[in-house]
């Protein structure tokens, strides 16, 4: 293809955006091929000003990661581990959980965000009491907990249907569902990296399902391992159909995959390239969920800081302790402060938002 037809197609896709036109499967493989980063990072920026202005939004929280003894398994986890094994396997009981929110409450948190593993043994009812204990003791304390992937095992162990899931949970104080675990929305590529794992189908239908029942959720993608440019863009209109039938995802978090540790460790990591142009085909496609985020425990704090001026809003938050993505790899510190990430946000010459999981609007600094 040539420079003028190149140009031309930008163009196109350019003017698009301008009358807020929905890009097709085609434009977000172009803006893929197109090796004009600026250029698809000005359209990105452009649209996230439309939406969230100069702001950038930010929470203050604290990740409980429950257990890494996992079934599950799947090829790109560093985290997983068999119960019996030697690499370290835990299990907190509920009091423990607890006990580790807790501590964080005096440092102004405003969500619990609690994902874990798929646990061979322990029940639903574990699981409710973690929620119910922390909810009782904090009620004005968001929960956002349990991915799609979870929750759907919850269903499998429990003989409940996802819904009944979902409200049990929801009845114990759950507020919302993080958006992991949807790694690609393709079973083939789910086959060969994550058999053990809810579907493409079935992890969607636990949103749509929550979505019916007012629990807002956010959506992910983990890119950079086996999948191709086509699957990346198939994946986000999956998404964005979802969220056209049944509306409720808060936030998008594109998540680079991070080799070391995890059983494709051969395999390269994802460079600040394709980091900052998935950051911005996100928010240029997705033109129905509103908060792009650059989860910045996975990309850097430098990279994440950059996202900001390619379309992404949100920074997330504190954290405090992340196991997760530490286990594959991740350089980044485990927490940051919020002074830091004010600093960070505004040193991007954005205004450093405080916000709840609901996106509601705590300070402005």
């Amino acid at each position: 293809m040539n420079n003028k037809i190149m140009n031309n197609k930008l163009e196109e896709i350019r003017n698009k955006i301008n009358h807020r036109e929905r890009l097709s499967r085609e434009d977000g493989i172009y803006l893929y091929q197109s090796k004009d980063l600026l250029a698809i990072g000005e359209m990105a920026r452009s649209k996230k000003h439309l939406i969230s202005g100069p702001r950038v939004y930010f929470n203050v929280n604290r990740h409980i990661n429950l257990t890494n003894i996992c079934v599950s398994r799947c090829q790109f986890c560093a985290f997983g581990v068999d119960e019996n094994g030697s690499a370290g396997p835990y299990l907190m009981s509920p009091e423990e959980a607890f006990a580790y929110g807790a501590e964080a409450v005096d440092h102004g948190i405003t969500e619990f965000h609690v994902v874990s593993a798929m646990h061979p043994h322990m029940g639903l009812d574990y699981y409710l009491e973690v929620i119910s204990r922390l909810h009782q003791a904090f009620p004005d304390i968001h929960i956002q907990a349990f991915t799609a992937v979870e929750i759907f095992h919850f269903s499998k162990i429990s003989g409940l249907s996802v819904r009944e899931v979902l409200q049990h949970l929801k009845d114990a104080g759950l507020g919302s569902i993080p958006g992991g675990g949807a790694e690609i929305l393709n079973d083939n590529i789910r086959q060969e990296l994550c058999p053990r794992k809810a579907s493409s189908d079935e992890w969607l239908d636990v949103h749509r399902i929550a979505h019916r029942m007012e629990i807002k959720t956010n959506c992910t993608m983990l890119y950079g391992h086996i999948e191709k440019i086509e699957d990346r863009v198939d994946h986000l209109i999956r998404l964005r159909d979802l969220q056209d039938e049944a509306p409720g995802f808060q936030a998008f978090i594109p998540l680079p995959f991070l080799p070391e540790n995890t059983k494709i460790s051969h395999l390269k990591r994802t460079g600040a390239v394709d980091d900052l142009k998935t950051i911005a085909i996100s928010r240029l496609l997705l033109d129905n969920i509103e908060h792009i985020k650059a989860f910045w425990i996975m990309l850097g704090l430098p990279v994440a800081q950059i996202a900001l001026e390619f379309g992404a809003d949100d920074i997330d938050g504190t954290v405090v302790e992340e196991r997760i993505m530490h286990a594959a790899g991740a350089s980044t510190e485990k927490g940051i402060s919020k002074e830091d990430l004010v600093h960070i946000i505004r040193e991007a010459g954005c205004i450093p938002t405080e916000r709840d999981t609901l996106y509601n609007i705590i300070r402005e600094f």
